[in-house]
C-alpha cells in the first residue's frame, strides 16, 4: 500500500454502519414512539458533533496536500467507503492540478490519472453546471437526517462505475462564490450509495472544505511569491577569486531533513516552507567580491517574519554591500553604517549581522559582529571557534560599536559562517538562554571535528556534514511563527 493509503491516525467520527438506506431507517425511531422527536434531536446533535470535530480536524491543517488528504479521509468516513479519489483543478491561471488517494496504491491512482478527461470519474462534476448548493440545517420537511425520505435539497452529486469497482459516490468542491476547485469521488466494493443522511453530512463538510483549501492555496500562493521574492534578494552565485573556495547551503526553517547537496542554497520544498507552513524570512548571507582581490563575507537575520520581513532584509543587504564596497577593509565601519541604516529604515526591528574582511592571497581576514555567533575554524589541525568581541544586534543600543577581530588562517582551512536558526537546530530546535546556545555551540563544533579529512578538503561537503547532522525541525520553536529559521552554512576554504 502506499502512502495514499488510508491513515488510521484519528478515527472519523461514526454517522452509520453501512452505504445503503437502511442506516437511515436504523438510527431514526419510529413516528409514533413516544421519544421519537427526542430520539431525532439527539441523533441529529450526535451527527453535528462529530461533524465539528472533522472540521477541527480539517482546520488544523496548515498547507493543501494536509488538507486535501484530511478530506479526502473525513470524507471516506462520512460516505461510508474505504477508498477514494480527490482531483483538485484550480480555476486560477498557472494554478497546479492535483490528484491525491485514500485508501489506493500508486498504480490504482496511476491508471485513474491516464484515463482522459472526458472520461474522468470526476469529469461530470468538473465540467457541468452547479444546482443550487444545499442548505445548512436538516433537510426540508422538518426531518432530521437519519429518517426515511429524501433529503429537501438538491445535491450537486454524481454516482460512479468503474471496472473492478461495485460503485462510487462523488461531490464537487466549491468555494464561497459557486466556482468549482476540484472533485471527491468515494469508491465501494459493494452496490450502493449513500443513504440520505450521509449525503447531507457529506455535502455540509465539503462546503467548509472547499473554502479552507481555497484558502491553503491562496495562502500558499502568497508564500511562494514571498519566497521568490526573497530568493532574488539573496546572491545567486559565488564569486570565484584565486586562493579561496566557496559554498553556501540553506535548510529551510521548517523542513524536516538535510538539504544542502544540491546546489548554491540547497534543496527545498515546493514552496520553501516546511510541513507547518512556516519559514524564515529575515535570515540573510553575502560573498561579495570587493576591490584588491579582496572578499566579503556576511551573515546575519532580522527579526520578524513575512513581506515587511523581506523589505527590511533587501535594504539591509542592499546597504551592507554598498558599505563593503566603499569601507569594506574596516568591518565595524561596515557594520556601525549598517546600523544607522536599520535605525533610519526599521527603528522598530533589530538584527544580527557578521562581517569579515578576507584577503585570499595572505590568508587573512578580519571579522566584526553584533550579536551573532562567531564563526567555526575547521583544519587539519585544529577546529576552534574565532574568539569575536562580545557585542549587542543592531538597532538594540543607542549607538553600537564594537571592536574587529584579526584572524591568520592556515593553508587548507576553512571558516564556517552559520546562521542562527543553524544553531537553534542544533540544540533540538526552540531552546533559548546561554546554556541552551552553549549545547548548540558545543555540537557544532563536535560536528565539523567528526568530519573525515576528505570532507574537511571539500566546502560544499563540509556544509553539507554540519546539515546532515541536524535533528528534525522542532514546530515549538522559540521564532516566532514556530520555526526554528533557517539553517545556513557559508564556508570559505583557503
Amino acid at each position: 500500500m502506499s502512502d495514499t493509503a488510508g491513515n488510521a491516525e484519528g478515527a472519523v467520527p461514526p454517522v452509520g454502519t453501512g452505504s445503503g438506506s437502511d442506516d437511515a431507517a436504523s438510527v431514526a425511531s419510529p413516528v409514533g414512539h413516544p421519544g421519537a422527536a427526542q430520539d431525532r434531536l439527539a441523533a441529529w446533535i450526535a451527527d453535528l458533533t462529530g461533524l465539528h470535530e472533522l472540521l477541527e480536524r480539517l482546520c488544523r491543517t496548515t498547507t493543501p496536500e494536509a488538507a486535501l488528504r484530511e478530506t479526502l479521509r473525513a470524507g471516506a468516513g462520512l460516505a461510508g467507503a474505504r477508498r477514494g479519489m480527490l482531483a483538485l483543478r484550480p480555476t486560477e491561471p498557472g494554478a497546479p492540478e492535483r490528484t491525491v488517494g485514500f485508501g489506493l496504491a500508486p498504480c490504482d491512482l496511476g491508471a485513474m490519472e491516464t484515463v482522459p478527461r472526458s472520461s474522468d470519474p470526476c469529469a461530470r462534476l468538473l465540467d457541468e453546471v452547479l444546482p443550487t448548493p444545499p442548505g445548512d440545517g436538516p433537510p426540508a420537511g422538518g426531518t432530521a437526517p437519519g429518517e426515511d425520505g429524501p433529503p429537501g435539497t438538491a445535491e450537486p452529486a454524481a454516482e460512479i462505475t468503474l471496472p473492478d469497482i461495485a460503485a462510487g459516490y462523488a461531490q464537487p468542491l466549491t468555494v464561497e462564490d459557486g466556482r468549482r476547485i476540484g472533485a471527491a469521488v468515494w469508491f465501494y466494493d459493494e452496490p450502493g450509495v449513500p443513504d440520505a443522511r450521509r449525503r447531507h453530512l457529506l455535502a455540509l463538510y465539503l462546503r467548509q472544505a472547499g473554502a479552507h483549501i481555497a484558502n491553503r492555496l491562496e495562502l500558499s500562493r502568497a508564500r511562494s511569491a514571498v519566497r521568490e521574492v526573497r530568493e532574488g534578494l539573496l546572491p545567486r552565485c559565488l564569486p570565484h577569486l584565486p586562493g579561496v573556495a566557496l559554498a553556501v547551503r540553506r535548510l529551510p526553517g521548517g523542513t524536516t531533513g538535510p538539504g544542502g547537496a544540491g546546489g548554491a542554497r540547497g534543496t527545498e520544498d515546493l514552496h520553501g516552507t516546511g510541513e507547518n507552513g512556516d519559514t524564515d524570512c529575515g535570515t540573510f548571507h553575502e560573498a561579495l567580491a570587493l576591490p584588491e582581490q579582496a572578499l566579503g563575507l556576511a551573515m546575519g537575520s532580522i527579526t520578524g517574519t513575512g513581506p515587511r520581513v523581506v523589505a527590511a532584509m533587501g535594504r539591509l543587504l542592499a546597504g551592507l554591500r554598498a558599505y563593503a564596497v566603499m569601507e569594506g577593509e574596516d568591518p565595524v565601519a561596515v557594520l556601525s553604517d549598517l546600523e544607522l541604516l536599520l535605525r533610519v529604515t526599521e527603528s522598530v526591528r533589530c538584527a544580527t549581522a557578521l562581517f569579515g574582511y578576507v584577503e585570499p592571497a595572505n590568508r587573512r581576514l578580519v571579522i566584526a559582529s553584533a550579536g551573532h555567533p562567531p564563526p567555526l575554524i575547521v583544519g587539519d589541525t585544529r577546529v576552534q571557534y574565532a574568539e569575536t568581541t562580545l557585542s549587542a544586534p543592531l538597532g538594540m543600543l543607542t549607538c553600537w560599536e564594537a571592536p574587529s577581530v584579526e584572524v591568520e588562517l592556515r593553508p587548507g582551512e576553512t571558516v564556517l559562517l552559520c546562521s542562527e536558526g543553524l544553531l537553534r537546530r542544533l540544540d533540538g530546535g526552540g531552546g533559548a538562554g546561554t546554556g541552551s546556545m552553549d549545547r548548540a555551540f558545543a555540537r557544532l563544533h563536535a560536528t565539523a571535528a567528526r568530519a573525515p579529512a576528505s570532507v574537511r578538503r571539500d566546502p560544499g561537503a563540509l556544509a553539507d556534514h554540519v546539515l546532515a547532522s541536524l535533528p528534525a525541525a522542532d514546530p515549538t520553536g522559540c521564532r516566532p511563527g514556530g520555526s526554528p529559521g533557517d539553517a545556513v552554512v557559508l564556508a570559505a576554504r583557503f
